[in-house]
């Protein structure tokens, strides 16, 4: 199972996520839930990148089943704002797959990290 964790701060801003393990939902490069999950991050980060021209501190392991990603501290108001925007759009694509596909896929949310 694939398990999402978004850390948020104590304003509700979106600080992390972190993506680890493996859907199981098909064979090796056909398995549908972990290519959605790993398009929306992914998609994500690189959004973030070239809209927002941030690089986000961004921790993986080569053979997959592991991302981590922080949003820099320093950032001004306006461009917090689009990476918050570009975050909070990839968690409710996020959701959407987990609410589909719930065996395979589980997102959790805490506060206050």
């Amino acid at each position: 199972m694939i398990t999402v964790e978004i850390a948020r701060n104590d304003e509700r801003n979106i600080v992390s996520f972190t993506m680890s393990g493996h859907a199981d939902a098909g064979p090796h490069g056909h398995d549908i839930v972990c290519a959605g999950a790993s398009a929306v991050s992914f998609g994500c980060v690189n959004a973030i990148a070239a809209l927002c021209d941030v690089e986000l501190d961004v921790e993986m392991e080569e053979d997959g089943g592991f991302l981590r990603c922080h949003v820099p501290t320093g950032l001004d108001d306006v461009t917090f704002e689009k990476v918050q925007l570009l975050l909070e759009g990839m968690l409710i694509s996020l959701q959407s797959i987990a609410e589909e596909y719930s065996r395979n896929i589980l997102v959790n949310e805490t506060v206050g990290r």
